[in-house]
């Protein structure tokens, strides 16, 4: 759609627009899949109700279970830790060098002995589908849904693989003994190079030829803790557990160019297995979750498929959680953590008109009529960055300076965004002290707070876009000349507004 398209498609909307008569709103233009809201709303928080029957359940068998399960799993811990004290005898926590010779031979199968005793006497009846493939074949062993703290049955179903784990867990008494037994790949959640250094460690580890066990991952966030769910599980008769153990999958070349096709490939085949949907939540989503309840927002607010988004829009970790905050200081008074029109109106300083309604639409992704913060990235990523560029800027202050003398003051200000905004008794005077360090604006003023407030992109271009359309629609030899910013405006004869819908 060409610029005068679009600009007379909004026009149109715009009552006093075109013919004079308030038209439809047109269609919105088709958003990308890849940008659509992901089909769990928090895939890191597990939330479990217990009726008055269960509860009764768990109180009785709790009173015979528990103390008996409690004592049993004690009594195996106590057993395991002098082997793997025995596997782990003079090695660093983080290890360079396998495991191998007598220690490997003589504790892993000790281990895994008592790591099946282990679950057993914890109530687990294991099922166990499909062949168990070795480090040979597999190197590299992944393990879903993540969602539990005993995912670490299907590690001792698959033969104790090496594990992805945070360094804090190795310095846990008697089970950060246990943990380095099965020589894990020690991850700080702190260290900005973690995942680089953690994915380097497992190529060098998958390509020794099987000198190292198979790796695997599995992980849990928000739910009940490690004490609540061990004593909910003891209390039971028994708990079922199916481990299935799908097909080797081995990567086609177009795959080995770009290892993303093939892990994106064996998560819907997993997914697929599953029933589950499938999302692009990654830690830092936890991360964002944490600062957005720090932020007095819903936890929820935060997710936003980091991986997935930043790598789309080319944003990093510090745009996004400065945006956050942003994002925070708009929706604090709001409702369920969300910015409605009024909310968006009352930050940008302007009044609700048709222009700011057709904003507030492109950034309303899925027409709910408010924006989460989710929305509100891409809108910032997609709409305004592109429209906030030093050539725009400065088009947009020669639109405003009438006079030409290098300076906007507050009525040339006004004149045009009355113009813009098709609002002939706008009041910007709180929004012009806010930009203005005194009674006029310089250049070096109007940047500044552009790049920090690109919301106004489109307000402030959005007459730029008129003229744009105005040059189009004359006569080809009109066109040849260039096109400059005119301040020559009416404000009370200007009743056409635009903004550019893009298909992002």
């Amino acid at each position: 759609m060409s610029k005068c398209a679009e600009a007379a498609a909004v026009a149109a909307t715009v009552p006093g627009a075109g013919m004079g008569k308030a038209g439809l709103r047109p269609s919105m233009v088709p958003r990308q899949a890849s940008f659509f809201p992901p089909p769990v709303p928090n895939p890191f928080v597990q939330q479990t109700r217990m009726g008055a029957a269960s509860r009764l359940q768990i109180f009785f068998l709790g009173i015979i279970l528990l103390p008996i399960r409690v004592l049993l799993v004690a009594l195996i811990i106590l057993l395991a830790w002098p082997f793997a004290a025995i596997s782990t005898a003079c090695c660093p926590e983080k290890l360079t060098h396998p495991i191998t010779g007598w220690k490997r031979k003589i504790t892993q199968p000790v281990l895994k002995f008592l790591g099946h005793a282990m679950f057993l006497s914890m109530g687990f009846m294991v099922t166990v589908k499909g062949k168990v493939a070795g480090p040979a074949e597999a190197p590299i062993f992944v393990a879903a849904p993540h969602s539990t703290f005993f995912d670490g049955i299907a590690c001792v179903v698959a033969g104790l693989p090496s594990m992805v784990s945070r360094n804090e867990n190795a310095k846990v008494p008697l089970i950060g003994r246990l943990l380095r037994a099965v020589q894990p790949v020690l991850v700080s959640r702190v260290d900005p190079d973690s995942r680089k250094n953690t994915i380097n460690e497992i190529i060098r580890r998958a390509t020794s030829g099987g000198q190292w066990p198979q790796d695997t991952v599995t992980w849990t966030w928000q739910g009940y803790t490690f004490i609540q769910l061990c004593m909910l599980t003891f209390c039971q008769l028994f708990t079922k557990v199916e481990v299935e153990f799908m097909p080797v999958q081995v990567p086609n070349d177009e795959e080995k160019n770009d290892p993303i096709l093939f892990a994106c490939r064996v998560r819907s085949l997993m997914a697929e297995a599953l029933g589950i949907p499938v999302t692009d939540h990654t830690y830092e989503d936890c991360r964002l979750m944490i600062s957005a309840g720090q932020l007095t927002l819903p936890m929820e607010a935060g997710l936003v498929e980091f991986t997935k988004i930043s790598r789309k829009l080319k944003l990093d970790w510090d745009s996004i959680r400065k945006q956050l905050d942003e994002y925070a200081t708009i929706a604090c008074c709001s409702k369920g953590g969300r910015i409605g029109i009024d909310e968006f109106a009352e930050y940008l300083k302007l009044p609700v008109s048709d222009v700011l309604r057709q904003l507030f639409t492109l950034f309303d992704r899925n027409h709910d009529g408010s924006i989460d913060f989710r929305e509100y990235v891409i809108g910032l990523a997609v709409l305004c960055n592109p429209a906030n560029t030093e050539d725009i800027i400065q088009m947009a202050f020669k639109l405003f300076d009438v006079d030409e003398d290098g300076f906007i003051t507050e009525e040339e200000f006004s004149t045009i965004l009355q113009a813009s905004l098709g609002v002939p008794d706008l009041d910007v005077s709180v929004l012009f002290k806010e930009i203005a360090q005194g009674d006029s604006v310089s250049y070096e003023e109007f940047k500044s707070f552009a790049l920090k407030h690109p919301q106004y992109a489109k307000i402030f271009t959005t007459y730029l876009d008129l003229q744009t359309c105005h040059v189009f629609s004359l006569p080809k030899e009109a066109q040849a000349a260039p096109l400059i910013a005119s301040n020559k405006v009416s404000p009370e004869n200007h009743d056409e507004s635009t903004s550019d819908k893009k298909d992002d």
